[in-house]
């Protein structure tokens, strides 16, 4: 059964920095597409960074140039450092895994990120 447990989430003022952590199991994590995703209060649900098996990464432009998305395989784990963080970026933070990109099947519970301005 795959699980994915996401870590790292808090509160920080603008400006700050915080690291996401999605630990895997129950999936051959290597061979998995990995993205991150977030859902504001009021809004859709939106990917905000992608990464393929073969270490490819996707962002959305809203967080080009502040956050990067990267990936252990040893540890079957993908991370999400998010630098130079706005209110915009308060959001619940998801992990997903899935065989590609297009067929992300499996989701984590989520982890609160607040940004005070």
């Amino acid at each position: 059964q795959a699980r994915l447990v996401e870590s790292g989430g808090g509160l920080v003022q603008a400006g700050g920095t915080l690291r996401l952590s999605c630990a895997a199991s129950g999936i051959i994590f290597s061979s998995n597409a990995m993205g991150w995703y977030r859902q504001a209060p009021g809004k859709q649900r939106e990917l905000v960074a992608s990464t393929t098996a073969g270490g490819s990464t996707n962002y959305a432009d809203s967080v080009k140039g502040r956050f990067t998305i990267s990936r252990d395989n040893a540890k079957n784990t993908v991370y999400l450092q998010m630098n130079s963080l706005e209110p915009e970026d308060t959001a619940v933070y998801f992990c997903r895994a899935g065989p590609s990109l297009a067929r992300l099947l499996y989701w984590g519970q989520g982890t609160q990120v607040t940004i005070s301005s």
